[in-house]
């Protein structure tokens, strides 16, 4: 019979040796519980080509040459990744909504003497939990939101006060993205779906009656949406602020964005995206600055000119409680890590 579960926290905590999830790669990828493991029963193609049969010709059809489909695929399985483990295994399978798929693959692997299960509801069942918690209520976190001009540190101060006991809600890190237009990372964004599951994963884990930072973002973090619960959590929390010398901002920055200054095709074409809100003869002579190297003048500009400013309107437009005003001066290591103690004294 198919196990249902009340909460993520159940889904998370689920003694089951393994998560299988036997949807296409294409469905994975987008998004899944987080922990388990992509084990198709159909590919990307063998699903389209399917669901075309099932439209087109007969469900009875579909049904036939998904069963050999699957069982084609999962010999090629259990003869893969799962040949190494024994008679006690205990998976727990799913699917898109707990169906033929999950259903198919679970019983293969308990004809073999596995004691699989599957997830009533399938990934459906799971993401219907993920929408309950980020858009359907409000949360029951704590949450202090630590704000501050662009280069005021705020990501690393954020772990920085983590290694000191903090608890954290790191939003940059889980959308793999800086949150600026320069703030692209490696490997790109995830799904929204995706970055929705690690929010709800992270907070699952927290503790709501501890304060959880949140570095101050926009209603976006790169092309991602931070979901609604969240989102009027973070606008009514109170904030924490920091601040520092443009210099110091500065010389900080082009350590924090050396990848982008790396790349100067990259960083032309990123400054080009400026034009709109600064016009073309501001952002040639920040690109003259980019090509003869003078990448902490460019970056005091570029916040002098443009994101304090947007800062400051975006504060004007909401203001909050304050717990406390942190100034930074050199920005080294023991600057940091002192200012991450009063952090973390300012939300006890």
């Amino acid at each position: 019979m198919p196990i249902a579960f009340d909460s993520l926290a159940d889904i998370y905590a689920a003694s089951f040796d393994d998560l299988i999830d036997v949807r296409s790669p294409a469905e994975f990828a987008e998004d899944h519980v987080p922990g388990a493991i992509n084990l198709p029963a159909l590919s990307n193609e063998e699903r389209a080509k399917v669901g075309t049969i099932y439209t087109q010709v007969s469900p009875f059809k579909a049904r036939k040459i998904g069963a050999a489909l699957v069982a084609r695929n999962a010999a090629d399985h259990i003869e893969g990744p799962l040949a190494a483990h024994d008679g006690a295994w205990q998976p727990l399978v799913y699917c898109w909504r707990g169906g033929q798929r999950s259903g198919s693959f679970a019983s293969i692997l308990q004809q073999i003497g596995w004691r699989a299960e599957t997830l009533k509801g399938g990934y459906q069942s799971y993401r219907r939990l993920v929408v309950a918690m980020l858009h359907d209520s409000a949360l029951p976190h704590r949450l202090v939101v630590l704000d501050g001009n662009t280069g005021t540190a705020k990501t690393e101060l954020l772990h920085r006060a983590c290694a000191q006991g903090a608890q954290i809600l790191d939003l940059e890190g889980l959308a793999n993205h800086r949150g600026s237009l320069f703030g692209a990372m490696p490997g790109g964004q995830p799904a929204q779906k995706g970055f929705e599951s690690r929010i709800a994963e992270k907070l699952t884990a927290l503790d709501p009656a501890r304060p959880t930072l949140v570095e101050a973002e926009s209603s976006k973090v790169g092309e991602l949406i931070v979901p609604p619960a969240l989102w009027k959590a973070m606008c009514a929390a109170p904030r924490i602020t920091v601040a520092a010398p443009l210099q110091a901002r500065a010389r900080y920055l082009t350590q924090a964005y050396c990848d982008m200054l790396e790349d100067p095709a990259r960083l032309a074409a990123t400054l080009e995206q400026l034009i709109r809100f600064q016009g073309r003869e501001q952002v040639a002579a920040w690109t003259a600055l980019a090509q003869q190297g003078a990448y902490e003048t460019l970056a005091a500009e570029l916040m002098e000119r443009h994101y304090d400013r947007r800062y400051g309107k975006s504060r004007a437009d909401k203001p909050q409680e304050r717990l406390a005003e942190i100034a930074l001066g050199a920005m080294d290591s023991a600057d940091l890590d002192r200012a991450a103690a009063a952090i973390c004294n300012a939300t006890k």
